[in-house]
């Protein structure tokens, strides 16, 4: 038999100029909370590879902290005891030391599953309730990427079911398929139609863009409008530079460190700003670096803190 053909989506976004690698590459982020957790401590995925690193000892702990909203504490937490959440030494691909390591591909028990859908539901319901005017007031699908948004748009819908079932009792999810299905229902989406439909995108996380400019095709190919984005970390600093990316073109033009350091610490923004600013709507993050920093005060040693902060405030983007 015949292979089914791959599916090609226009190119809606020119993002791979714009966006570079923040965070490490990661498995699906998958998880979830209905206010109790099973810590369950886990190894770590072969497949998600860790950049050269120097942990420090994760220490679970029931403290919490509670400046920040409860879904998040919650989350949090999980993923401490999950040791999803790390404190020590990383180096990420740009080459910067990292004080901190999310690790995405550990998020895959029904308990973290669960965790992140409520998380992700909170963080639209927060925005909805704040936002009268915001394209989310009217959503209709929450959209996953093939294949690790297919249980992110799953759980967060269900969530969002629990938490207000009148409001969200009728939303729909979608994704695509990798490959055109020729037989039965065929097509290249499963689940509802995005013809005419208001969709909100949900991801792990935004690296250099390529799935959700992907994403942002399918929906507009299938007649559908995107209103906002949704992902679990927003590392809120300034995206590499070229001297970090190591590209020719800086190699090429850098011949002092009083150059290179102009390149390094130039006024940029961030990946999730870049996003915003290329769509034109919401794009949420569950958590924030200000979230990790401000738990890390109640779980964490004061160097750990410490070091958190000074990492902020070097690398801070300027949106």
């Amino acid at each position: 038999p015949s292979k089914s053909p791959i599916i090609e989506y226009p190119k809606i976004l020119d993002l791979d100029k714009t966006l570079t690698p923040l965070l490490p590459p990661s498995n699906s982020f998958m998880a979830s909370t209905n206010g109790s957790f099973r810590s369950q401590a886990q190894e770590a995925n072969s497949d998600s590879p860790v950049p050269k690193e120097t942990p420090t000892t994760t220490t679970t702990t029931t403290s919490t902290a509670t400046a920040l909203r409860a879904h998040k504490s919650a989350f949090l937490s999980a993923c401490l005891s999950a040791s999803v959440l790390t404190f020590g030494t990383y180096t990420l691909k740009s080459g910067r030391q990292s004080p901190y390591f999310f690790n995405a591909g550990l998020l895959h028990t029904g308990s973290l599953l669960e965790s992140i859908g409520t998380a992700y539901a909170h963080t639209i319901l927060d925005h909805i309730d704040s936002n009268s005017s915001s394209p989310l007031q009217d959503f209709d699908v929450v959209f996953g990427p093939a294949y690790k948004g297919i249980p992110l748009a799953t759980e967060t819908l269900g969530a969002l079911r629990r938490l207000d079932r009148d409001k969200f009792g009728g939303k729909s999810y979608s994704f695509n398929r990798k490959e055109v299905k020729g037989h039965g229902e065929g097509g290249a989406i499963v689940g509802a139609s995005l013809s005419g439909r208001k969709v909100i995108i949900v991801d792990d996380v935004i690296t250099a863009g390529t799935a959700l400019r992907e994403a942002v095709g399918i929906i507009a190919a299938e007649g559908g409008k995107v209103v906002g984005v949704v992902v679990a970390l927003d590392r809120m600093e300034r995206m590499p530079s070229e001297w970090e990316s190591g590209g020719k073109r800086a190699a090429s033009i850098i011949d002092d460190h009083e150059t290179e350091g102009m390149m390094r610490d130039a006024p940029r923004g961030s990946a999730v700003g870049e996003v915003r600013r290329a769509l034109g709507v919401p794009v949420l993050s569950v958590l924030t670096l200000d979230d990790l920093i401000e738990f890390s005060r109640d779980v964490r040693s004061e160097d750990d803190s410490r070091r958190m902060e000074e990492y902020r405030a070097k690398y801070l983007a300027q949106d």
